[in-house]
């Protein structure tokens, strides 16, 4: 394991999750539901879901080197756009009271089980899932880049478990979107740079 890849890849996924819908439905669901029961679930589905993006990224390493980084930096940019857009629109806002009405009245067990379907639907194609593709690419480390991004992704739903409504107010959700977005923009720079070095 690269400490430096899965640092690395810990800071990017964390600054990108951070302003997402997932946050959000973790807030949410954890101020229905007992906290710890919920960010088991949330954390299962993480896994689960990081293992996948793993695996395609892993798997598109064997393409040529230059399609791999052309397609992380086009991801990138993309992301970039997304989170700039979600920023002005603020429209994650409102997300976290449509996911906590899909898990209904449940308790224990019931609990994690909710917030594993909930979280595990909202995060397919989920801009921290790409995120993660493209860096297994980038690395061809993908134990480091797995651990990374599921510890980035545990300590941002664990941050919204614990501190998510006071660290909304003293940080607009809007300013969390641009720092991802800088973030993306930043990887975008460096993996076009290497391409084109």
């Amino acid at each position: 394991m690269d400490i430096v890849v899965a640092a690395l890849t810990f800071g990017a996924i964390f600054v990108v999750e951070l302003p997402d819908k997932t946050f959000l439905a973790t807030l949410v669901l954890s101020t229905k539901y007992r906290p710890f029961f919920v960010w088991i679930g949330v954390g299962l589905a993480f896994a689960v879901q990081t293992g996948v993006a793993v695996g395609l990224g892993h798997a598109a390493s064997y393409l040529p080197k230059e399609a791999v980084q052309s397609v992380a930096a086009v991801m990138f940019l993309v992301g970039a756009v997304i989170l700039i857009r979600e920023g002005r629109s603020h429209a994650a806002a409102d997300d976290g009271d449509e996911y906590a009405a899909k898990a209904g009245d449940v308790h224990g067990a019931k609990v994690i089980l909710a917030s594993f379907l909930v979280l595990f639907a909202a995060e397919w194609g989920d801009l921290s899932q790409l995120l993660t593709l493209s860096l297994v690419a980038k690395y061809e480390d993908p134990l480091s880049v797995f651990i990374g991004a599921l510890l980035a992704l545990l300590a941002v739903s664990g941050l919204a478990v614990v501190a998510g409504r006071t660290l909304l107010r003293w940080i607009p959700i809007h300013v969390l979107h641009f720092v991802g977005a800088g973030v993306c923009l930043l990887l975008f720079v460096f993996t076009a740079w290497e391409l084109l070095g």
